[in-house]
């Protein structure tokens, strides 16, 4: 799985120009499913992303992860962060997840999320979205579970 972690002081999505989602101070998680991934790299993967500590304590120093500052979570679902360029100008997106089993993993990245955190608002896996965003900082964080201990 691949993540890409933005802090934000906010967020929105707006699912096919109709329903939108906010949320306040946080992280905007994108998330990439692989075809090899696991409910194991799932678990992996939140618990690095839950405990996190990339929010500024009183003395301005990235001290504090999320619950430390009760901080939201927005989840979108984003299959292009498996896109392969090596060859060519157009991306392959072979080693991303077949649709049915991204879907699940995740939904269930996004359960573990809800039992943690007590604002997770998510995008609609498929559906075309306008992520609006503030990232904070700027400060945004790159994870692939091949890389997580």
């Amino acid at each position: 799985m691949r993540a890409v972690i933005q802090r934000v002081s906010k967020a929105a999505v707006t699912i096919d120009k109709a329903e939108t989602r906010n949320i306040e101070r946080g992280f905007v998680i994108l998330l990439g499913v692989g075809h090899e991934d696991t409910t194991e790299q799932a678990d992996k993967l939140w618990q690095k992303i839950l405990n996190l500590r990339i929010f500024p304590d009183d003395e301005g120093k990235t001290n504090l992860n999320l619950s430390a500052v009760n901080g939201s979570v927005m989840i979108i679902s984003q299959f292009t962060l498996f896109a392969n360029c090596r060859r060519g100008n157009r991306p392959s997106f072979i080693e991303s997840a077949a649709p049915e089993q991204a879907n699940e993993l995740y939904e269930y990245f996004t359960r573990l999320a809800q039992k943690s955190v007590p604002i997770v608002k998510t995008g609609e896996f498929g559906a075309h979205m306008d992520v609006d965003l503030i990232n904070d900082g700027p400060f945004t964080i790159i994870l692939d579970t091949e890389d997580l201990k």
